[in-house]
């Protein structure tokens, strides 16, 4: 086990504590998509530094990089769901979204 790996791993839970954070304080949308941005960040960075400590094979980043496309989706698909959402209450506030019926 390198001296590398404790600091990374603490930078880890740090990113992914802020993430948590984020996703529960903020009431705006772009926000707490944001917050789970950062928590499957903190994700990818202990696949990869628990690669980068053990065995020769590339599993991990392998897996980092799975993680990172699923993120780049999500985050295309929550952008168009908050802007669709904002087009029709003019608010990205979850709370102040009473029902998903379209207006007629």
């Amino acid at each position: 086990m390198s001296e590398v790996l404790p600091l990374t791993l603490y930078l880890a839970a740090l990113l992914f504590v802020i993430g948590l954070l984020v996703l529960i304080t903020r009431r705006n949308l772009i926000m707490m998509l944001l917050g789970l941005e950062l928590m499957l960040n903190a994700a990818n960075l202990n696949l990869v530094a628990f690669n980068h400590s053990g065995v020769n094979t590339n599993d991990g980043q392998l897996f980092a990089l799975f993680i990172a496309l699923v993120a780049v989706c999500e985050a295309a698909v929550g952008i168009a769901l908050v802007l669709r959402v904002y087009h029709f209450y003019k608010t990205s506030v979850p709370d102040s979204i009473q029902n998903l019926n379209e207006k007629v």
